[in-house]
């Protein structure tokens, strides 16, 4: 069964006090997002980290305040994310050799890129370990998603961070009765 690892929007804007549309108590998943990313790539599983890329006047901006404008530093990722071997995706990338795709993204679901299913069928995987911020919006399209694809999904629900509580865990209840597996980090990464 070939695997991919989906490390959802964590950029700096969700992830800090400072930021722009700051999940609250996320910085605290920083790092075990970038264990979660360093071990894939170090098992050669490639790492999928979607990345919120807005123009200043974007439509998004209508329905969420102003965030991961490109250019600025709340629109990248946190250096302990990243992994050596990344390719920034674009149409015809080659993607065989990287560990981490970045894939930009001007909506809350990646699905409305027509490139997301080009880039998963070029990666050809059956099962996804999804991750990152924030877990009632983007993660939970993420997840939605990859199951619309018949793919066998889990969340690592110590490396996810909703806006509202009682929303994140709604929406992990929801995700469980459709067959999404819920398990941690240190599970994930044992093997």
């Amino acid at each position: 069964m070939k695997t991919v690892f989906v490390d959802v929007d964590t950029q700096i804007d969700f992830l800090y006090p400072a930021g722009a549309l700051y999940a609250a108590g996320a910085e605290k998943i920083v790092r075990r997002i970038g264990a979660l990313n360093h071990w894939a790539a170090s098992q050669q599983i490639p790492v999928v980290s979607t990345m919120c890329a807005h123009s200043e006047n974007d439509a998004e901006f209508q329905s969420w305040p102003p965030h991961c404008v490109l250019g600025t530093v709340g629109q990248q990722k946190p250096p302990v994310t990243l992994v050596e071997e990344r390719v920034e995706w674009q149409e015809g990338a080659d993607v065989s050799a990287a560990r981490q795709i970045c894939f930009p993204k001007q909506q809350t679901d990646m699905f409305l890129s027509p490139q997301m299913p080009v880039l998963l069928d070029a990666l050809g995987a059956d099962r996804y370990v999804v991750y990152g911020v924030v877990t009632e919006v983007c993660v939970q399209f993420a997840v939605e998603g990859l199951l619309r694809r018949g793919a066998k999904v889990e969340v690592v629900v110590d490396a996810i961070q909703p806006l509202k509580d009682a929303d994140g865990q709604a929406v992990l209840q929801r995700m469980v009765e459709r067959g999404v597996k819920l398990r941690k980090a240190a599970e994930v990464m044992a093997g």
